[in-house]
C-alpha cells in the first residue's frame, strides 16, 4: 500500500506533467506531458510535439526518455520514476521497457491505445526481460478532462 508520503509525491510531480500537457495543448497538440525523476531531480521532459515536428515518435514519454538518457549519458536509467498524464502506448511502453525505468506513474487510462493495463500488460509482463512498478489513476481525472476539453474544441 501506498504511503501518505509517496502519494504527496507523485502528485506533486504529476502536476508538473499536467503543466507540460497543458502546455502542448495551447500548441495545438494532444495534451500528454512526460517527465522522469532520478533522486528527486527531473532529469527529463516531454510533451506531445507530433504536429510541430511532424514526427510519429514525438511521444511525451519518447521525448523525456531522450533527454533522460542525455543527462545521465547512458540509455539505462536506472533508478528512475517516469510521471505520464496518459498511459503510455505500445510504442511508449516498449521504449520504457528497454530504457530499464523501474517504476512508471501514469494519470489517465488509454481505452483505445494503453499498453500499461488497459489493452496490454507490456510493462508487468514476465516473459520480458524488464519490468516496471506501476502506479495508476495518479491525478487521473485532471489528465481526462484536459483530454476531453482539447478534443470538444477540436469539434
Amino acid at each position: 500500500m501506498e504511503s501518505f508520503v509517496e502519494r504527496t509525491e507523485h502528485q506533486k510531480y504529476m502536476e508538473l506533467a499536467l503543466e507540460l500537457a497543458a502546455r502542448a495543448g495551447e500548441r495545438g497538440e494532444v495534451p500528454i506531458g512526460a517527465l522522469i525523476v532520478h533522486r528527486d531531480e527531473i532529469i527529463g521532459r516531454g510533451a506531445n510535439a507530433r504536429e510541430a515536428a511532424q514526427d510519429p515518435l514525438a511521444h511525451a514519454e519518447l521525448l523525456a526518455i531522450a533527454q533522460a538518457a542525455a543527462h545521465m549519458g547512458s540509455w539505462r536509467l536506472t533508478e528512475t520514476t517516469l510521471y505520464v498524464t496518459l498511459e503510455p502506448c505500445p510504442m511508449c511502453a516498449g521504449a520504457i521497457v528497454n530504457s530499464r525505468i523501474p517504476q512508471v506513474v501514469y494519470g489517465a487510462a488509454d481505452p483505445k491505445a494503453g499498453a500499461v493495463r488497459t489493452l496490454y500488460s507490456l510493462l508487468e509482463d514476465s516473459r520480458l526481460n524488464h519490468r516496471c512498478q506501476v502506479i495508476a489513476g495518479v491525478e487521473a481525472e485532471r489528465a481526462a478532462q484536459l483530454l476531453r476539453d482539447f478534443f470538444a474544441a477540436l469539434r
